[in-house]
């Protein structure tokens, strides 16, 4: 069992960063629409750099003028276990153990607008599916004043 975790990334656009943990790392994907928990909604997940593991417990505001500069803040977090699928044929299926994510996902590599790094993030049908989901950020000025300003990893 592995963890994954969520972070709200209030940068120059809203996003939500997803990350696995996997060899060693988090293999993490830009998310600009958030996670959704609808299986007729495919969003849209940019595969992004590497994170350490250490970064998974990350919160804080990263200064201006430094690289994704902005609140960051953990949107979900849990337990997640590889079903199926490898990164490098593309496709991954798994279930996640989160607080707001719950149970079966998968990753889908695709070429959209011919770009290598773009992946769908899928919710799958299974019994925590909730139609008509609307991803909504956790930020609120009380949140944004408890962030401790301290350097990410």
């Amino acid at each position: 069992m592995a963890f994954f975790v969520v972070h709200e990334h209030h940068a120059t656009r809203l996003h939500w960063d997803f990350r696995l943990e996997m060899e060693g790392v988090l293999k993490s994907w830009a998310v600009p629409k958030g996670p959704s928990m609808d299986p007729t909604q495919r969003r849209l997940a940019v595969m992004v750099d590497d994170h350490t593991i250490e970064y998974g417990s990350y919160e804080g505001v990263i200064p201006e003028g430094e690289y994704g500069a902005g609140a960051v803040l953990i949107w979900d977090k849990g337990d997640f276990e590889l079903k199926a699928g490898s990164l490098k044929a593309g496709t991954l299926e798994f279930v996640l153990k989160g607080k707001k994510l719950k149970g079966r996902f998968a990753l889908v590599k695709t070429r959209w607008k011919g770009r290598a790094d773009n992946w769908l993030l899928i919710k799958e049908k299974d019994e925590y599916a909730v139609p008509g989901y609307e991803t909504k950020p956790d930020l609120t000025p009380e949140k944004l004043k408890k962030l401790k300003v301290k350097e990410p990893f």
